[in-house]
Parts: structure tokens; C-alpha cells; sequence
């Protein structure tokens, strides 16, 4: 089984992600992990798409994230399901605050080591208007129509824990 999940800034994917290896055993490769080394410096381009290129030759895996040049289009044509976390841009702020004061000082597992969990200006922009953009919110509709039939989308909390609790259904 393969699942890849995407989504906006602070809906979820890295909980959602962990959730889904856990419960069916399968691997899981936070794409945060490869873009970033320690203290937030960015890897090596060229050995970061080397480490996910090994990841998606895997019989299964869950990959949490968006990044375009991580052969995002291989992943989501290998993808047995793609799971799109659709979140509004408010909700997804609240959930970015709530997660930096769980993580304060911290370094969460889905992100490299030494990237302590921030939640700064350059972050809420992101969250609200960068991340949003046209650009962006027209790459995520061309997923959406090329990939339609192995597609989840998830909108706010309550459709979340409905997939949780019928997962079957879905997966």
C-alpha cells in the first residue's frame, strides 16, 4: 500500500501520516525530514531526491508533503490513495499555534533534528497568503482532476475523524 498526503500548512498531514503508517505497518517518510539538516539548513538538493527516490521504490509507504521537485508527480501516480488535506487557512493557523506550543524548544518527529518548532511571522504568513497562493491553490485543482479516482479530500475536523473512524471505507 502506498499513500501520499498533502495538504496546506498546519492541516494535519504529519499527524495523518503517522496515524496511517502506524496502523497498517508501512513506512513513513516526513518529506520535512529531507529538505531540511539540522537547525534548518536546507540538504542538498541533489541528495535529497535521492533519498526519495529510494523511499518511493519501496512495496509500500505513507509521504507526508508537498515539495514539487521530491518527484512529487511519481508519488502521486505510484500512490495507491492521496490523501489532499484541505483545511481552511484559519483552521490551519489555529493548528500551526497549537502544535508550536506543544513543540516549544522542541523538535517534533516529522521534522529533521535540531529544527526546533517555530511559529513566526514568515510561518502565519505562510499559513495565510503565501501558501495560498494562485499558483498554488491551481497546482493542487490539477491534482485533484488528474487523480480523482484514487482521491481523499479532507476539509475540516469532523470529515477527519469521520476517515478515521470508517478508514476502511477509504483505504
Amino acid at each position: 500500500m502506498k499513500i501520499a498526503v498533502l495538504g496546506y500548512s498546519g492541516s494535519g498531514k504529519s499527524t495523518l501520516s503517522k496515524y496511517l503508517s502506524g496502523k497498517y505497518g508501512i513506512p513513513l517518510l516526513y518529506l520535512d525530514t529531507v529538505q531540511f539538516l539540522p537547525n534548518w539548513e536546507m540538504r542538498d538538493r541533489e541528495e535529497a531526491r535521492s533519498l526519495v527516490l529510494n523511499f518511493i521504490n519501496k512495496e509500500s509507504w505513507v509521504i507526508d508533503g508537498n515539495y514539487t521537485s521530491f518527484f512529487q508527480e511519481e508519488r502521486l501516480s505510484l500512490a495507491d490513495k492521496i490523501i489532499y488535506m484541505k483545511f481552511n487557512r484559519f483552521s490551519c493557523l489555529y493548528r500551526g499555534f497549537k502544535r508550536y506550543l506543544q513543540f516549544k524548544n522542541t523538535t517534533r518527529d516529522s521534522m529533521a533534528e535540531g529544527c526546533k518548532e517555530k511559529f513566526d511571522f514568515e510561518f502565519i504568513y505562510w499559513i495565510l497568503y503565501k501558501g495560498r497562493n494562485k499558483d498554488i491553490k491551481e497546482h493542487y485543482k490539477e491534482i485533484l482532476d488528474k487523480h480523482k479516482n484514487k482521491l481523499i479530500v479532507i476539509k475540516n475536523q469532523r470529515q477527519l475523524q469521520e476517515f478515521k473512524e470508517n478508514i476502511d471505507k477509504f483505504i
